[in-house]
């Protein structure tokens, strides 16, 4: 292990850190609040740190695999650990374990809260809690990548672990380039919905911390009531968004650069809208009883399926009174998650995909022995590795699924409850069923679950394997 480059991009990251605490501590200032002056000293905490960590620049700055996997999950939770501090300091959140969870939370877009009441935090709280959505959907390695010029051509690895899917690619052959026009898409898009909120009625403060929300799919809302107390139209702007957010940014990549059939034959975008609009469909059918008219049961199940596969995690209606079978396609669609490359969470629809090929391929060699055909994925085969990794991830995802239901049970809360909290931490979602249904929140945990479930949103975030070589002695051998 190279610990030198590993301190060096800590105090990198503790810097921009500090930099981003610079704008709840402006919105304190804006609203005349003195919670912003906790934001302005962990701002200088943060930078007074990472300055200390980056004045002896390492000789081999080179980043293998190693380092990348390692230094990704360790900046993660600094950040938390630090970006939590100011939630305390103000009394907002007065236990510092559940300011972490907050800020866990927040970074890694999964918008489950310890909080029973949100709308008597100060602005600049509320305003920061919204940002580590918008921070942590894209990736602060990506942000990095695309302003500073850290470390040459040994980013990748970077990229590579913090990036969301079973493949990582790049627009460009520069990886400094590709993290660009990614952020440059991701503000266009954070501009257009806030734009569009704002039109409709939202008070700006409100518009943007519920873009921050949804063009990072994290899911916390300045309102108690969530997304119940907006108008029809908010709600259904915000659903347009969160599906948009869920896609694969290459697809967006591809429509700038007017390449129509490279976008629109991508299979994971089109099985991604599919599974969409047969949910919706469905789900519609079966409450459509529960709702005055066909329009609002389409509009409820259009949200829900919205801001559940993109694992966003806001709601308009508490969805835990809803029909088991529509319940059951909601925790269905918690773990399948949106697409690669975007902003979401859970399993992915690209290994979904890649897994019923597998499927297909394994019960045509059963029936036909000397059948030789190899898995095609947008036209290009699939290397032996990618299916190999899906499949590994797959099994450690039921692994550390089981390990912390199991784990979380100690407290002896019902299976539900239990179930859907690892679901909805694990996928970055936020919100599950029973006491941890859309309108109750996960401050009843006692401490060790907690801590089990901030480490589930970590590793979900960060695609499990990040997380899992922390806990590795190996990995911190040196060279």
């Amino acid at each position: 292990m190279n610990y030198m480059i590993l301190i060096f991009i800590l105090g990198w990251i503790l810097k921009i850190e500090g930099g981003l605490l610079l704008l709840p501590a402006l919105v304190g200032l804006i609203y005349r609040e003195t919670a912003g002056l906790y934001f302005l000293l962990t701002a200088a905490l943060a930078f007074f740190l990472g300055t200390l960590m980056t004045i002896k620049k390492p000789k081999n700055r080179k980043v293998f695999a190693r380092e990348g996997f390692a230094v990704v999950g360790l900046a993660w939770l600094v950040m938390s650990l630090i970006g939590a501090i100011p939630f305390t300091l103000c009394g907002d959140i007065p236990f510092y374990l559940d300011a972490v969870f907050e800020t866990v939370s927040g970074f890694t877009t999964t918008g489950a809260s310890i909080l029973p009441e949100v709308e008597s935090m100060n602005h600049c709280s509320l305003f920061w809690r919204s940002f580590t959505h918008w921070v942590g959907g894209m990736g602060i390695f990506v942000f990095m990548l695309a302003v500073v010029p850290l470390l040459g051509g040994s980013t990748f690895n970077l990229m590579k672990a913090e990036s969301p899917g079973p493949v990582v690619g790049k627009f460009v052959p520069k990886i400094r380039d590709s993290a660009f026009i990614l952020y440059a898409i991701y503000l266009a898009i954070t501009v257009a919905e806030c734009i569009f909120l704002t039109i409709f009625g939202m008070p700006f403060f409100e518009a943007l911390c519920h873009t921050f929300g949804t063009v990072g799919t994290g899911g916390f809302s300045v309102k108690n009531a969530g997304y119940m107390g907006y108008s029809p139209a908010l709600q259904n702007i915000t659903t347009f968004f969160m599906i948009a957010c869920g896609i694969n940014f290459q697809f967006y990549f591809y429509l700038l650069g007017k390449k129509w059939n490279l976008a629109f034959s991508m299979s994971e975008v089109r099985a991604y809208l599919f599974i969409i609009l047969a949910s919706i469909a469905i789900i519609t059918l079966n409450i459509s009883g529960l709702y005055g008219s066909i329009g609002e049961s389409i509009r409820h199940a259009a949200f829900q399926v919205g801001t559940i596969i993109t694992t966003t995690g806001y709601a308009t209606t508490d969805f835990d009174k809803w029909p088991a079978f529509s319940q059951t396609i909601l925790v269905t669609l918690m773990m399948c998650g949106a697409c690669a490359g975007s902003t979401g969470g859970g399993i992915k629809v690209s290994r979904i995909v890649l897994l019923i090929k597998t499927i297909r391929k394994e019960i045509a060699t059963i029936t036909h022995p000397r059948f030789i055909k190899r898995i095609q994925f947008d036209g290009v085969s699939v290397a032996h590795e990618t299916v190999r990794n899906t499949n590994v991830f797959l099994a450690v995802y039921c692994a550390l699924y089981v390990i912390s239901l199991l784990l979380i049970s100690i407290d002896n809360h019902d299976f539900t409850t239990n179930f859907t909290a690892v679901a909805a931490t694990i996928n970055n979602i936020g919100p599950g069923l029973s006491l941890v249904g859309p309108t109750r929140n996960f401050s009843f945990f006692s401490p060790f679950s907690k801590v089990i479930l901030i480490f589930d949103m970590l590793a979900g975030r960060l695609e499990l394997f990040p997380m899992l070589l922390l806990l590795t002695p190996k990995i911190w051998r040196r060279y």
